[in-house]
């Protein structure tokens, strides 16, 4: 029996931006909540900047209180001294004030985009492979981007800003209330008409930016995937027609992004407009109200100051909505990142790592396995047997889609089987970690993408603790060691995918995978792609490899077809028929028509193996031969 795994919720790995369970209902404000969870971890930071933030707040208001005493002082012929001391202080203060809420706000945002990134980031590496493949390469990165930076804003400074925009208006209009009463109700006239307004557009101006920012991720996958085929986007002539594919979504964006700033401008014109006609109304009624003696004129002035300075919290309550508008956007997109599905986390009973295993025993077993890559899909494998030895050479051949490059990710766990069981060393998988599987087993795909950074890193990318021996002698067994002696810096050369052939490349995967002596080597059409004197060497490294312990391979070519031990051919899914190259020759019609495509001559087995020991020529690469 096994422990809980990932899929029970109590062993899952908690995400800290993940939202709390509510009850059985969702939050009342959703978007809000969103946003929120990016920001809880920083709560108490977020609460000193909001005290920092009231406490400027508080000396820009008593400003205008303090311009009123001074005035007051000069009509009564007072001492200035005791005044302007006070609004020196309250100066030099509040620029402490804001100075350090800047700064600690700054930081909190960065620390936000950092956990955002980081936690996207884990998610997509222990993500399933079905599940980051089912999306945009480019989308995703623009997630973790721009989106991010979204979500700073939003996540600190927005939510302070609103609070202290919040603070700095009541405050202005509750002591703008103890100078004058009838001006205040004039002031209050003109923000509500302001207020009705902004919360007209404000729904446009989110839905706008959220659009735009759909149409920046689709213009960043399509991007990606072009500069990574752009060979064959020039070959096939299609530069203009997928750069108009591409620029169509940037026009989009663009398009939404003007909306949103046309909206945003008629709002900030509404409220600036809207002020300074308050502001000449609330200058016509204070100065009749001076004129009849019912007010001073110091009040005036003050008041006014508040009237001028209503505009500062208004143009901040206004940036931070926009910003927010903009923040709930990235953070949802952010959020939907949850959503991949994670590679279990499995726990392994203790009882199951005893006992040992005879060298007579299968490395791998598969016994009645049936995938699908999804709920509702025909299964890409049904009731497949595979028995793996300790050692030798299994392979694998069939048709297109007949399942070869399935029953790879299945033996990786990229897929899990929906019936029957997969065994490694006699060990069911689900008893073993994903990581336990894969530090026993190697693997070289097709396309075998060069890692960024330098030779070195290549081939220490599964092993960093590789020394200089250990990588001469595999640069050595692929025949690539005459190609580092020739560059200038070794090992530490650069390695761009665009600075080395097919071959090469198929042999610094090579190389790297058989670093350390896996019990399982695994080679999706290593031979597929490569030129004859590359074939050969990786021939002869199979052959060494297959003495020692087990290699599987999708087989595409005639050399790896023969030379295998034991040969698997599946076909719309199934096992259709084993045994050696002779065997399958003899029985079975399929194999036969796949040989012939091959361009293999099947007068014999012996003639095959002739003609292929025949066609290898003083230089050790393998030759084409003639049907």
């Amino acid at each position: 029996m096994t422990e809980p795994s990932d899929r029970d919720p109590s062993r899952r790995t908690k995400d800290p931006h993940a939202p709390r369970a509510s009850g059985a209902t969702g939050p009342r404000f959703p978007r809000l909540a969103i946003l929120w969870g990016f920001a809880r971890p920083h709560r108490r930071s977020l609460a000193l900047g909001l005290v920092l933030a009231i406490a400027g707040s508080a000396a820009g208001l008593a400003s205008p209180m303090i311009t009123k005493w001074i005035l007051d002082s000069l009509a009564r012929s007072e001492s200035l001294l005791e005044p302007v001391l006070v609004l020196t202080a309250l100066t030099i203060g509040g620029a402490a004030t804001w100075f350090w809420q800047w700064t600690l706000l700054g930081t909190i945002g960065e620390r936000i985009v950092l956990d955002a990134r980081r936690s996207m980031v884990s998610r997509y590496l222990r993500a399933r492979i079905a599940a980051v493949t089912a999306r945009s390469p480019g989308e995703l990165v623009t997630r973790v981007t721009s989106d991010t930076v979204l979500l700073r804003e939003a996540a600190s400074s927005s939510l302070i800003g609103l609070v202290n925009g919040s603070v700095m208006l009541v405050g202005s209009l509750i002591l703008m209330g103890v100078l004058d009463l009838l001006l205040l109700g004039t002031t209050f006239a003109a923000l509500a008409i302001v207020t009705a307004l902004f919360l007209v557009l404000m729904p446009g101006i989110a839905k706008a930016q959220q659009q735009a920012q759909e149409h920046v991720g689709r213009l960043g996958g399509t991007l990606e995937g072009t500069i990574r085929a752009i060979r064959t986007v020039k070959a096939s002539r299609a530069e203009l027609r997928i750069g108009k594919r591409i620029m169509d979504d940037a026009d989009e964006s663009a398009a939404y992004g003007i909306r949103a700033v046309r909206s945003e401008a008629l709002a900030w014109t509404i409220a600036f407009t809207g002020l300074q006609a308050a502001i000449i109304v609330i200058l016509g009624l204070g100065a009749w109200r001076v004129s009849e003696g019912a007010m001073e004129v110091s009040s005036l002035i003050a008041f006014l100051l508040y009237a001028f300075g209503l505009m500062g919290p208004i143009m901040e309550l206004t940036q931070n909505v926009t910003a927010l508008q903009s923040g709930f956007a990235a953070a949802a997109r952010i959020r939907e990142t949850e959503s991949l599905e994670l590679e279990e986390l499995a726990v392994v009973p203790a009882a199951a790592r005893a006992g040992e295993r005879s060298a007579a025993d299968p490395i791998l077993e598969l016994r009645g396995v049936t995938a699908a890559y999804g709920p509702g899909l025909e299964p890409a494998v049904a009731g497949v047997d595979l028995v793996i030895p300790r050692r030798g050479h299994v392979a694998v051949v069939g048709p297109s889609g007949a399942g070869k490059t399935t029953l790879m990710s299945l033996i990786l766990r990229f897929l899990e089987p929906q019936a029957g069981e997969i065994a490694l060393d006699g060990r069911p998988y689900p008893e073993l970690t994903h990581d336990e599987v894969r530090q026993r087993i190697a693997y070289v795909e097709q396309e075998s993408p060069v890692v960024p950074g330098t030779i070195r890193e290549n081939l220490t990318f599964t092993h960093p603790d590789a020394s200089d021996e250990e990588l001469l002698r595999v640069l050595e067994e692929v025949q690539l060691d005459g190609m580092v002696d020739e560059l200038s810096d070794g090992l530490d050369t650069p390695l761009a995918a665009s600075s080395v052939s097919g071959g090469q490349r198929q042999r610094i995967a090579l190389a790297r995978s058989i670093l350390r002596a896996p019990d399982l080597l695994l080679l999706d059409e290593a031979t597929a792609q490569v030129d004859a004197l590359t074939e050969s060497a990786i021939h002869r490294c199979i052959r060494r490899r297959a003495s020692r312990g087990a290699v599987l391979t999708i087989a595409h070519r005639l050399s790896t077809v023969v030379d295998a031990d034991s040969i698997l051919v599946l076909d719309r899914g199934r096992v259709r028929a084993r045994g050696t190259h002779a065997e399958l020759l003899a029985a079975d019609e399929l194999y036969r028509g796949l040989i012939a495509a091959l361009r293999i001559a099947a007068e014999s087995p012996t003639d095959d193996r002739l003609r292929l020991e025949g066609a290898v020529g003083p230089s050790g690469a393998l030759e084409e031969m003639p049907t």
